[in-house]
């Protein structure tokens, strides 16, 4: 257990519905993989009974549990990024805890792995998700494509795997807002794809609103890229010239057909004045996006906190503090 060749971190944030039948999937799949592994689950500030499930799971296997109960909800993604910080695994894996990829195919990501490559993401075969969400993602992933150098199918698929030294490169990463699959596409000297199976939540709903998934996607761009800047700034002189070339258009137009034009050049300017203002007002709030980020590093205020641990301690571990509370005693 001190030295495990798997871990698997698994966010939990009210999932107290579906917890045991993860447990009854999860415990067995690993244990037919036959080799040294923990699990790491990272309870997201749940406001069901998902720590006091958590806390059962753990005396009842606390030779490969480990739970990491969080204060109140920060995120996935830093609830992901405290399992890494904890994880002791040379391999380290993700999965979500609603069962939606199942962790019977944990063995594919890691039979990949032995290929050569550090970095394994999943591919959702068949998504099992409405035509809506299957075709913002995909929206989604073409943008992010243009505008940064990941390049992710499925970027929503939290089943993956990492080597050891792509998980150490994320833990030294002290910024607030990340995207963890994009950090470990950075990272990656050798990243590569394999499709899984994907199936439909038996229980429960899904935790990402569509405000969720606008926001973690314009946080992925601004965040792994300056694009959305330069974009606006060529926004701009393009703008400029266009306004230009309409002011020569109208002053040649004025002294050619004289107060017949005024109309024309009214409606014309009132148009594009309001255009203008949205362009600004964009521009404005998407410099603040960028500034409000500064302003969060700046606070250096804790990502997250970590209000317990439960987890065996090895025997040296144990024994020498009993020896230190006997110490004391006496």
């Amino acid at each position: 257990m001190s030295h495990p060749t798997l871990s698997v971190v698994i966010p939990v944030y009210n999932e107290e519905a579906g917890l045991p039948a993860l447990f009854a999937r999860l415990y067995p799949a690993l244990d037919a993989i036959g080799i040294a592994y923990e699990i790491i689950f990272v309870n997201d500030g749940s406001r069901d009974a998902s720590a006091a499930v958590l806390r059962k799971q753990f005396e009842q296997r606390p030779d490969v549990t480990r739970i990491i109960l969080f204060n109140a909800n920060y995120g996935q993604h830093l609830a992901i990024m405290a399992g890494f910080q904890y994880a002791r695994g040379k391999r380290i894996v993700t999965l979500d805890a609603d069962l939606q990829n199942p962790p019977e195919e944990i063995g594919k990501l890691l039979a990949k792995m032995d290929e050569g490559y550090d970095y394994v993401g999943g591919v959702r075969a068949e998504r099992q998700d409405t035509w809506f969400r299957r075709n913002a993602s995909r929206l989604m992933n073409r943008l992010r494509e243009r505008t940064t150098r990941i390049h992710m199918t499925d970027q929503g698929c939290m089943l993956r795997a990492y080597d050891r030294p792509v998980v150490d490169a994320i833990n030294k990463c002290e910024e607030v807002n990340t995207f963890i699959p994009a950090l470990a596409y950075t990272f990656s000297s050798n990243p590569t794809e394999v499709e899984v199976a994907h199936e439909e939540r038996a229980v429960g709903t899904t935790k990402y609103s569509l405000y969720k998934l606008l926001r973690l996607n314009f946080d992925l761009v601004t965040g792994f890229s300056l694009a959305p800047l330069q974009a606006f700034s060529l926004v701009g002189f393009v703008l400029a010239v266009f306004s230009m070339g309409v002011v020569v258009f109208q002053v040649i137009n004025r002294l050619v057909r004289g107060a017949a034009a005024e109309g024309m050049f009214q409606s014309v300017t009132e148009a594009a004045q309001f255009f203008l203002f949205g362009v600004v007002l964009f521009g404005i709030g998407l410099l603040g996006e960028y500034i409000g980020r500064i302003y969060q590093e700046v606070l250096r205020r804790p990502r997250f906190i970590v209000s317990a641990v439960l987890e065996e301690r090895p025997a040296a571990e144990a024994a020498q503090a009993e020896l230190q509370k006997n110490s004391a005693i006496r």
